[in-house]
């Protein structure tokens, strides 16, 4: 039998494995009023000096609305969009709507729909409504068109007034006051959101909020700082779902964006500069990209910008660019890809950095039942011959950092947060970390210098701490045992340089680091690993350049996977309810074990999805909800499964759809689901080129392996099997 979870407990997933939240009791009836009124005090509170007349003119006009006026609007801010149908509207807890509507219609809170909602109309319209506005000006318009083709004809044929015209909007309330509430909660969160979901989730249990302050400081330090921000960011918010229309609209604005004075919105900025080019890149207009990317000073900006320029075959002007790059390098990756760049296309450089690095690497052999996780398996190989191997990646740094910083970040006088939400101190935030204690960080950096006092503070720190959330690092039980080893063996001058670049930046420090430290007869060194098809990023080559500069060893090892022809292998086919594994569930299991070239066990099971099963579904595979209304639920075969699947590797047809389905079931009983994994679509493409299709049928059909229930999983598992001893027959051969 699967474990069983406890009473009121749920399930989070949390970096790589499951854990169990234990639910709290039922909302209260205005959970979502609190909510906002918690917004609205906190702005007050830490804000007022970065709100215009506007903002504190919505504030005071919303508190002056009578409590139900109040509910309904929230009520609206955490719905989708900005139109909304009234009939629809249904809010027992509010009483009669009527005259709640009416209050906020005659103070101004929503209103009547009309041109200046033209975009949102489009959004809000159902299909055939938009299909029946057309027809007045295109007769002769289909049916079968989709919405997004139906709604290009719109944009381009029906102005906005006759469309309006068209429609019957007299039940249609648009929200007004978005521009000011949304600044509000801009200013709460830091980032732009349409909703205050994150406070419901909060009080349900599923997401924390920190504990180790409750002194605030403001992200903004004055109005100018807190309008260019947000200005960029509620545009580059609009970017990242805006459709065609959007946008050129937005690209045309580029053209008048503000000044960018403060670091913080001329990263925004360069982020919209970079997005809309990106946009632009993808519509074939790289004119129109090119004069984007100008608009941004990131070096992402100025990548784009070479590259387009030698695509057009503007060589010069690409050489006078990528020589700028070397000669004022705005980042250390700056200098490497244009170095790298310029030295293939104008000194006839064959191969890029990163190959160059890759190709001279060394390599291990592995067996490929190990697949599943390639740094696990590089730790056991070293283990196995008595070389101490950590896994070291973002986390040992970052927690190396923080805790040697605990009390600077966390708990000294000076130190805050921007908001209960945020667990990131504000000077790493701000990165005002380095400015405002550059004396206290020198003094805490000299302890490197002495392994001993320096493992002495952080065993004080994490003893004291443990546990305590925070934004910088996750506590681990053995986390000591690496950071230790680190402090023994490193060179005291190379934790200094690399643990500065952290005090200095550490938003742009944290990430990138190799996945292994390894302590091999007293010396200590780093690895970034990588299998078959991985590249090396220039990121990952940033950080090995960066530990080599500050004085580590720091290499990329290579793993070659061997085939064992005694390998015990699991072929697996699952039938769903539907294609996504976080809504929809198993409703049949086939598998197939084999070894050596022989099938060896096999493993089926109907399953009762405890959800209805679509028609197109039944249709398609022929499983019905009367034929698994007594099958047993996947909590009960979990058990047995996981044995029959022992240390084997996990195959199938597109392998992932069926891993994620598996996973998903052993997560929500709260197990974890690892094996390596081998795909016999993508190893049929690789071994066996010049199909047509590798589909499962196609394949079978071109091969001869009988398919007679396809969409059934133990047939379909079967076959899988056949080829996959086509696979391993071709991989043995070479």
């Amino acid at each position: 039998m699967g474990h069983r979870i406890a009473a009121g407990t749920t399930l989070t997933y949390d970096q790589s494995h499951w854990i169990p939240v234990q639910r709290r009791g039922p909302l209260p009836t205005f959970y979502y009023h609190d909510h906002f009124v918690e917004v609205l005090d906190f702005v007050e509170q830490h804000y007022a000096h970065v709100l215009l007349a506007q903002h504190a003119e919505c504030i005071r006009q919303y508190r002056a609305l009578s409590r139900e006026a109040q509910c309904l609007y929230v009520r609206l801010v955490n719905r989708k969009g900005r139109l909304f149908a009234r009939k629809r509207l249904r809010y027992p807890e509010l009483g009669d709507l009527g005259p709640v509507v009416a209050e906020l219609l005659r103070e101004g809170w929503v209103g009547a729909a009309d041109e200046r909602c033209f975009e949102d109309m489009l959004g809000f319209l159902t299909r055939d409504q938009i299909y029946h506005a057309l027809i007045p000006r295109m007769a002769g318009v289909s049916r079968a068109l989709k919405k997004t083709e139906l709604l290009q004809l719109i944009r381009e044929h029906v102005p906005p007034a006759e469309l309006f015209d068209a429609l019957d909007t007299s039940h249609i309330l648009v929200q007004r006051r978005t521009e000011e509430v949304s600044y509000l909660l801009f200013l709460y969160f830091g980032e732009i959101r349409t909703s205050l979901s994150r406070f419901t989730m909060r009080d349900l249990g599923l997401v924390q909020t920190q504990n180790l302050k409750d002194v605030y400081e403001p992200r903004f330090s004055d109005r100018d700082e807190a309008r260019e921000h947000f200005y960029f960011a509620s545009r580059l918010a609009r970017v990242k779902k805006a459709d065609a229309s959007t946008l050129a609209e937005l690209s045309q604005e580029s053209a008048d964006w503000p000044e960018a004075n403060f670091s913080g919105s001329a990263a925004l900025r360069d982020q919209l500069a970079y997005d809309l080019g990106r946009a632009a890149e993808r519509g074939k207009n790289t004119e129109l990209a090119l004069t984007l990317y100008h608009r941004g000073e990131s070096a992402k900006c100025g990548e784009r910008t070479i590259r387009i320029l030698l695509a057009n075959g503007t060589r010069e002007e690409a050489r006078t660019h990528l020589e700028q790059c070397l000669e004022a390098p705005r980042s250390d990756d700056e200098w490497h890809f244009a170095n790298d760049l310029y030295e293939r296309k104008f000194n006839k450089k064959r191969t890029s950095t990163l190959t160059d690095v890759l190709r001279a690497s060394e390599s291990v052999d592995i067996d490929e039942s190990k697949s599943g996780a390639p740094e696990r398996a590089v730790i056991e190989y070293y283990q196995g011959r008595d070389i101490a191997a950590y896994r070291s990646e973002n986390r040992l740094w970052r927690t190396l950092f923080g805790l040697l910083f605990w009390d600077l970040l966390f708990a000294d006088d000076d130190s805050r947060m921007h908001s209960p939400f945020e667990f990131l101190p504000a000077a790493l935030a701000n990165n005002s970390f380095w400015a405002t204690q550059q004396q206290q960080i020198e003094e805490r950096l000299a302890l490197l210098q002495e392994p001993a006092q320096a493992k002495k503070q952080i065993l004080k720190v994490s003893t004291r701490h443990y546990g305590t959330h925070n934004g910088v690092f996750r506590w681990r039980q053995s986390m000591n045992d690496a950071l230790f080893a680190l402090l023994d063996h490193a060179p005291p001058a190379a934790l200094q340089e690399i643990l500065l670049r952290f005090c200095q930046d550490y938003k742009d420090a944290r990430y990138g680091y190799p996945d292994l430290m390894i302590v091999e007869d007293g010396s200590l060194r780093f690895e970034e690993v990588k299998t078959e098809g991985d590249s090396l990023r220039r990121n990952q080559l940033l950080r090995l350049k960066q530990l080599e500069q500050a004085g580590f060893r720091a290499d990329v090892l290579r793993v070659r996977w061997i085939v064992d022809p005694n390998q015990e292998y699991v072929v697996v086919d699952v039938e769903t309810t539907g294609g996504r594994g976080e809504n929809h569930r198993v409703t049949e299991i086939g598998a197939v074990k084999v070894r050596g070239g022989k099938i060896i066990d096999k493993f089926q099971t109907l399953l009762n999805p405890q959800r209805a099963i679509p028609t197109n579904i039944t249709r398609l595979t022929g499983i019905s909800a009367s034929m698994v209304a007594d099958a047993p639920l996947f909590a009960d075969i979990a058990d047995d499964f996981a044995a029959f699947m022992g240390d084997s590797i996990f195959v199938a047809h597109n392998v992932d759809f069926d891993y994620r389905f598996i996973a998903s079931e052993f997560g929500r009983i709260g197990r974890p689901f690892r094996h390596a994994k081998l795909c016999t679509c993508a190893s049929m493409r690789r071994l066996f080129p010049g199909q047509k299709s590798y589909s499962l049928d196609s394949l079978s059909r071109q091969y001869g392996i009988p398919l007679q229930q396809h969409h059934r999983a133990m047939c379909d598992a079967e076959a899988a099997t056949e080829l996959l001893f086509m696979i391993n027959d071709k991989r043995q051969e070479s």
